[in-house]
């Protein structure tokens, strides 16, 4: 097996994971994943995540009920990133919003300063 297919988890032990809607394609979430994360999203089919501010395991829907079940996982080219497939049972937003990604850029006001 070459290095290109076996997981590279950065140096804090983390994936990017984008989530997709399974049937509409929309990106709905942009989290993290350990190795623990992954293992307990394909066992238990509940999309679950790391938490950097907590640093604990999260699993998505937890408290609100908007769980995001698995559908699929792919990992990019350079094995560093994971595309999560789901359906969600809600909103996938903490502000209820469908998708966390809402919110246009304004170049004006939301680049920090050089």
């Amino acid at each position: 097996m070459s290095e290109a297919e076996v997981l590279a988890f950065g140096p804090d032990g983390l994936l990017p994971a984008v989530v997709q809607h399974a049937e509409t394609g929309e990106v709905l979430i942009l989290a993290f994943m350990n190795r623990e994360a992954l293992e307990r999203t394909l066992q238990t089919g509940l999309v679950t995540f790391f938490s950097r501010s907590r640093g604990q395991l999260w699993v998505k829907g937890e408290t609100s009920g908007n769980y995001l079940r698995l559908v699929s996982i792919a990992k990019n080219c350079e094995a560093n990133s994971l595309l999560i497939r789901a359906r969600p049972d809600g909103p996938a937003c903490h502000t209820g919003n469908s998708t966390c990604f809402y919110r246009p850029l304004d170049p004006a006001t939301d680049l920090p300063p050089a």
